[in-house]
Parts: structure tokens; sequence; C-alpha cells
């Protein structure tokens, strides 16, 4: 597996289409993703040259301490270690970062994702539905804080 930190304009496109795949009821622009990269750290993975994934690590900020851990896998690449690996990545990311706590955020109708989640310790504290959309994305925190 190769994991590459979003630098340019082609990693960019590769994210958005892993991102926008996983989260339809969302789709983000490439404007989007450029204003991301700027605040967060974005990475894709890839088997050999194949596109399987992508993660974000949102640091914390004035509204929260908790670090949010993202990683998405492409359905037809789920079940294979790569989410572990992006994950494992995410959480030594977020201890770089410095945050007390480290959150996820799956949407709803991501079965896998959710199941993910669980099976890692996560458990939920908040949904929300976006402006105009039926599906809630569900927060979720690392029920044991931080792991050091």
């Amino acid at each position: 597996m190769r994991i590459e930190r979003v630098d340019s304009e082609a990693l960019m496109l590769d994210w958005q289409l892993v991102h926008n795949e996983i989260i339809p009821t969302d789709p983000l622009s490439l404007e989007d993703v450029r204003e991301r990269v700027g605040r967060n750290v974005l990475e894709v993975a890839y088997d050999g040259d194949v596109l399987v994934g992508c993660s974000t690590v949102r640091p914390p900020s004035a509204e929260t301490s908790a670090v949010t851990v993202i990683a998405r896998i492409l359905p037809a690449y789920r079940r294979r270690g790569f989410g572990e690996v992006l994950y494992r990545r995410g959480l030594d990311r977020a201890r770089q970062l410095g945050g007390d706590s480290v959150e996820t955020i799956v949407l709803a109708s991501n079965v896998d994702g959710l199941a993910f989640a669980a099976s890692h310790g996560f458990v939920e504290i908040e949904r929300y539905v976006l402006p105009g959309d039926t599906i809630p994305f569900i927060t979720l925190r690392l029920a044991d804080g931080l792991p050091r």
C-alpha cells in the first residue's frame, strides 16, 4: 500500500473521487478540496497504482479539542486491511496534533464504515442532517480517548 499526502491537483482529484463516491449526499468540488488541503491533512491510498481510499485528519479547533480522523475505502477494496492502515496513520497524526480525543464522522448509510468505527471503540455522540438531505451524518467519539 502506498499513501500520498495530497499536495498536487492530481492527488486532489483522486481524494475528491473517493470522497464523492463514499459521501454522495455531499459531493465536493475541486475548489472545496483545495480549501480542505489548507486546513486538514488529506491523504490518498493506492494498492500499487490503483486508488483504494483516502483519509482526512482535522486538527483541534476553537470549537473542539478533538482531532477528527476519517478513513474512507472504496467498497471494492474493503476488508483487505487498507482502512486499518489509514486509521492507524490518522491516530498517529492525531497524537502529533495534540488533541485530547478522537472523533470520526460516517454517513448513516455507510454500514461498513459504521461497523469499522464500532469495532475500533467509537460510540455515537451526535447525528445531523445537512440542509436538503435526508441521510444523517453520525459523529462518533473514541470511547477511551486518544490512545497513546
